[in-house]
């Protein structure tokens, strides 16, 4: 089961989402850059549960602690572990459907593959996993403002009265996440397989709940013509970066976990209905900005390195 991103600038999470804690430990990062706590927890406010009533009701505080890596408020080059502690976690919210598999969920698959799963919440594949992707992500993100002035933003567009008529009736609506990156590094990625749009694409699709990614026009460029498609920047071209703005768009399904009653079926094979209880996002998109920026970052930043390694 991988859980290492990257190449010279990589990310390692662990942790569940039932679990003490949930974790990353960042290697490759060069020393000398001002980190702090202050700083890293600004982005995971931006992620955290319980922020308002269209989020997960979830009350954690998701106070990161770094534990190595940096001294006196700079990186030392060597790994940077950080740790942000599970505090509200109701297991006993899934002991009812401990034996079901929950319907859109990785629950079948995860048994399939390895024979066991953790029901608590969904384990390692709960969105709570992302928690150690933006505190990596915030480390990236800072160097290359600092060096060449990326900025990452991403948004939701959507009605939130949408997400609220959903809640309401005990269900869930998906969401699509744009994002601009502003001053890309010039001259990243390479022209076969580690193309910058490639590696965004599969960095994007990592996140949980996510269904389509589109970089530029998108699936718009096949309705278009050359004459009209080479007036828009696509920000990279034949796999390297211009130096243009790149913007992508994330598409994010429908949160799986929903109150309303299902089909579903145990170790067994026998079908039945469930209604999954405990405290869930209506829409998992609203929470996803800072994720899909953060993977943006952590993806410049490792090209950005094996580029200076050249």
């Amino acid at each position: 089961m991988s859980s290492i991103f990257g190449k010279i600038f990589t990310v390692s999470t662990w942790g569940e989402s039932h679990g003490k804690a949930i974790g990353a430990v960042v290697d490759g990062c060069p020393p000398g850059f001002a980190i702090s706590e202050e700083y890293i927890q600004t982005f995971l406010d931006r992620r955290k549960p319980g922020q308002n009533a269209l989020t997960t009701q979830r009350k954690e505080s998701d106070i990161v602690k770094i534990l190595s890596g940096v001294f006196e408020g700079k990186t030392t080059g060597t790994p940077i572990s950080m740790i942000v502690e599970n505090s509200d976690h109701h297991s006993e919210d899934y002991e009812h459907i401990k034996d079901w598999y929950r319907p859109g969920h990785a629950d079948e698959a995860y048994d399939s593959k390895y024979g066991f799963r953790d029901y608590r919440g969904g384990g390692r594949s709960s969105a709570r996993e992302t928690i150690g992707r933006v505190a990596a992500g915030s480390i990236a993100r800072k160097i290359l403002n600092e060096k060449c002035k990326t900025e990452f933003n991403a948004w939701l567009a959507l009605d939130e009265s949408a997400i609220e008529t959903a809640r309401k009736n005990g269900d869930s609506i998906g969401g699509i996440i744009n994002l601009n990156i502003k001053n890309p590094p010039k001259n990243l990625g390479e022209p076969i397989f580690d193309r910058t749009e490639a590696l965004l694409a599969m960095a994007m699709m990592s996140i949980p709940a996510t269904r389509g990614f589109e970089i530029g026009k998108g699936f718009e460029a096949a309705k278009m013509t050359g004459s009209e498609h080479n007036k828009f920047a696509d920000g990279t071209y034949g796999g390297i970066t211009s130096g243009e703005d790149i913007f992508c768009r994330i598409a994010f399904k429908p949160t799986p976990s929903i109150l309303q009653l299902q089909k579903a079926k145990n170790k067994n094979g026998e079908v039945g209905e469930i209604s999954v209880k405990g405290r869930h996002d209506p829409c998992v998109a609203l929470r996803a900005p800072v994720i899909v920026e953060s993977m943006a970052a952590l993806v410049l930043m490792d090209l950005w390195l094996q580029d200076r390694a050249i």
